[in-house]
């Protein structure tokens, strides 16, 4: 499942959401307290519900709106296949392990099922309460069959006679035909008739087809109204011609929800795609973890229903239909830009524009000029990253390219260009991440294309995926041979690049690109690298060097030196570099965190974080990049990279962090945490009982508070100006 959504792209997700029990070896000595992790599951639903709060934002453009609850769905669709699919897993196989607060995973699994009503409700009222009546008002319906008149209907009858009837597959339940398999993530449409001739009462499912649009335009009737009628509603209404002869009693709508988290086991007699190829057949069979109903559904049906679906009472989900808001997506298309964020065109970085206007740009010429340091989506990724390949594959004197690829678009001029550049004759490595969880298909498919183009492919470490994001090419030059580096927050991927707020640093600094070469030799080859000089290197070297690093800032912090340490990542859940941020929050460092999604660290709490303030930023880019700043002494040590504070990315992934050396570079990521954490910027603020606080409008004035990523679109842009004149 793709979306264009900047905070619901399944992949993501699902990263987000990947197994990370906690590890018992990683309790404190007992001078923490027991209580001081927020729990991982919960808070993930606290996220979602950040995310459900912009739905209900009357501040916020219309459309906007409806896509927020279209990613709120979305996103907990995800969080259904992985995360709780997971627990069940392991409760029922005994293998499950305390969580990271010490509970128990049923105890656990109860409180999200709580949780998870309640906000899957309080997600069906702000459609049918906030935001339907809204779209309303604004000349776009979203009808029901009631709300059709005699015209109307007549003309929806032919629409559906030509377009959906042909499609549509009614299966029959009884002793010749055993109940159906029901596809995750598909409506449908349980169906009860009787035959009038021998009075049995037989049922019928009717899968509502996935390929034809979720919300169907309605023929005009005359005025400038948009409307729209849910496919369910409109096959619903014409059970009679799919069930001729036959009297409908009941129909329904349900949606079923399978544990889709493949688990691979890898050895080393078996190749891994092979491996990977046999789990993702077992995917689409996975068991029922959700069933979400109707709440009309009478109990003849459901228990029929939760009979064969094996699904308990917790695991139903009555709703108002329609069900599947994730259809919502849809109203993207709708050609009303007052309804929508203003349009964004990212800018090319301004470090990358010719001296002089009549030159061709050219990445290498400004690469040797300086270290670059890009901001997505406010910098162009394809005027900077995707512009150093595709340059690198034309160019006759560059030798090499190596490249990791964890995720990319399906029709990505990146594998394009490593393609052109071995059919040019160029060494080509690209490390192809096949793990990459609901990318696997795509990602074999890419790696298959590209061997055959004579690209040097490999598939990462048995037991370890491989996460960095790195480009690494090698130039004949007059002085011999030079290596211009890219490492990134991102993937690879033009199209999500426009919706997602990455760093990358372009540099042709030696010691970064003979660190990328030894980290390309380790990961294609069998070196064993024991140090590295600019990168920080999962899992050898990068839980060591934060911990140390926090370590120091805490000794400053009680010697009275300067000391301070500022992250911003998607995740917070390690617990040994949360408790070693807690005593440095008790040796005085001043701390703050911009998390966007997980966050299981306690801010403000007295006696253990009074010193750490943690805010959340969503908005209509996805917040992704991922920034480790620590204060030295006056002499800042920051790194950016693809890790974030999770057990899986220190411990179980190739991850890598890059460290700035440019004054200017640490100055702008300092201003940006100026901004993101000032209490005159929009943000929701974690509170010392773990709720979190939104506060987008000024308490005393009124007025909105400061949209951070807006002020980027902004500042960016003031910033080429000035290069340009």
């Amino acid at each position: 499942m793709e979306t264009d959504s900047p905070l619901g792209d399944a992949a993501i997700v699902a990263d987000l959401l990947d197994d990370d029990e906690a590890d018992p070896a990683w309790t404190d000595d007992g001078t923490l307290p027991p209580d001081r992790f927020l729990d991982r599951e919960l808070s993930w639903l606290a996220f979602n519900q950040r995310v459900l709060e912009l739905a209900e934002d009357e501040a916020l453009p219309l459309l906007e709106r409806a896509n927020f609850l279209a990613i709120f769905a979305s996103n907990l669709d995800e969080f259904f296949m992985v995360r709780v699919a997971g627990l069940k897993r392991r409760i029922a196989t005994g293998l499950a392990m305390p969580t990271n607060v010490g509970r128990a995973a049923s105890d656990v699994l109860a409180d999200i099922s709580t949780r998870a009503h309640e906000l899957q409700e309080r997600h069906a009222r702000a459609f049918s309460e906030l935001v339907k009546p809204a779209l309303d008002a604004a000349g776009i319906h979203v009808e029901s069959w009631s709300d059709l008149d005699a015209e109307d209907r007549e003309r929806t009858d032919e629409l559906f006679t030509s377009s959906i009837f042909p499609v549509l597959m009614p299966l029959a339940v009884d002793p010749a035909h055993p109940f159906p398999y029901i596809s995750g993530l598909s409506l449908n449409l349980s169906v009860r008739v009787r035959n009038p001739k021998t009075s049995r009462v037989e049922f019928a499912r009717l899968k509502v087809p996935a390929n034809l649009p979720r919300f169907v335009r309605l023929p005009d009737d005359g005025t400038e109204r948009l409307r729209f009628i849910p496919l369910e509603d409109l096959i619903s209404n014409h059970l009679g011609e799919l069930f001729p002869g036959m009297e409908i009693l009941e129909h329904h709508e349900f949606r079923v929800t399978r544990n889709e988290d493949v688990e691979i086991e890898e050895d080393e007699t078996e190749s891994i795609i092979q491996a990977l190829e046999r789990g993702l057949q077992r995917r689409r069979f996975g068991p029922p973890i959700r069933l979400e109903i109707t709440d009309d559904m009478d109990d003849v049906t459901l228990g029929l229903l939760m009979q064969e679906l094996d699904i308990t009472e917790q695991e139903v989900y009555r709703l108002p239909a329609p069900l599947d808001l994730v259809g919502l997506f849809e109203l993207q298309r709708i050609d009303a830009p007052a309804l929508k964020y203003p349009p964004h065109v990212p800018v090319t970085a301004a470090a990358l524009l010719p001296g002089d206007p009549t030159e061709k740009p050219d990445v290498f010429r400004s690469m040797r000029q300086g270290d670059i340091l890009l901001h997505h989506p406010y910098e162009s990724f394809a005027t900077s990253v995707q512009a150093f390949l595709e340059q690198a594959a034309a160019d006759p004197q560059v030798l090499a390219i190596k490249q990791t690829l964890y995720r990319t678009s399906g029709d990505s001029p990146i594998v394009e260009a490593l393609i052109a550049a071995a059919e040019a004759g160029k060494a080509v490595l690209a490390l192809v991440e096949i793990k990459a969880r609901f990318d696997e298909e795509n990602n074999i498919s890419w790696a298959r294309k590209l061997e055959k183009a004579g690209v040097h492919v490999v598939y990462g470490l048995v037991g370890l995926k491989t996460h960095c994001k790195l480009a690494l090419v090698v130039r004949q030059e007059k002085g011999g041979l030079r290596h211009y580096s890219h490492i990134g927050t991102g993937n690879y991927n033009p199209k999500t690049s426009r919706i997602y707020e990455d760093l990358g640093l372009l540099t042709t600094d030696d010691q970064v690109g003979k660190d990328l070469t030894r980290l390309f030799n380790e990961l294609s080859g069998y070196a064993i690298e024991k140090k590295f000089k600019r990168l920080l290197v999962a899992p050898l070297h990068l839980r060591k060097g934060l911990l140390k690093a926090i370590a120091n800032e805490a000794a400053n912090a009680r010697a009275g030196k300067r000391s301070g340490i500022r992250i911003k990542v998607n995740s917070m859940v390690d617990e040994a570099i949360i408790d070693a941020l807690y005593r440095a929050s008790a040796d005085g460092v001043p701390i703050e965190i911009l998390v966007r999604g997980i966050c299981s660290i306690r801010a403000g709490v007295p006696g253990l974080s009074e010193n750490i303030r943690v805010r959340s930023i969503l908005g209509r880019f996805l917040e992704h990049s991922r920034i480790f700043r620590f204060e030295n002494d006056g002499d800042p040590q920051v790194y950016i990279g693809s890790a974030d504070m999770m057990h899986r990315n220190l411990d179980r992934r190739v991850e890598a962090l890059v460290r700035l050396t440019d004054p200017e570079h640490l100055d702008s990521l300092d201003e940006m945490f100026d901004l993101a954490m000032a209490d005159d910027t929009s943000s929701w603020r974690l509170q010392p009982d773990g709720a979190w606080q939104r506060v987008a409008v000024d308490p005393v004035l009124g007025a909105p508070l400061l949209d951070l990523q807006t002020d980027q679109i902004r500042s960016t842009a003031e910033k080429r100006r000035g290069a340009q004149r």
